[in-house]
């Protein structure tokens, strides 16, 4: 299975979609805001609204970015680990077969030795 190089793939878009309902609440007040002045016409009041969405939705942003980034990160250290398990598992077979082998052969050669 080959990964390709993005930094999102799909499965983590899918984790990420829990913020984007909140980003777009976000995105629709300040659209609002900008549009219908609901507080009438105060620049000192419609400075505060928009800065406290625009500051949240910024800080939200970054954070799903970064998240992200590490749901990425952990997805690609646990397939990692679960490789090196197959591969240990694998050559773990081998050596439990080489170990019976070689007993099977000890075994053997205390039998020719007894007679």
């Amino acid at each position: 299975m080959t990964r390709e190089s993005r930094t999102f793939d799909r499965e983590t878009l899918l984790d990420l979609t829990v913020n984007a309902i909140p980003l777009g609440i976000m995105l629709f007040f300040v659209v609002l805001f900008l549009v219908v002045n609901p507080f009438g016409t105060d620049l000192a009041a419609q400075a505060i609204q928009l800065t406290i969405v625009v500051v949240t939705f910024v800080a939200l942003f970054i954070l799903t970015y970064i998240s992200g980034k590490a749901i990425s990160e952990s997805e690609k250290e646990l397939e990692a680990m679960e490789g090196l398990e197959a591969v240990s598992e694998s050559v773990g077979a081998e050596e439990v077969e080489a170990v019976e082998e070689t007993d099977a052969t000890e075994d053997d050669a205390e039998e020719t030795d007894a007679e």
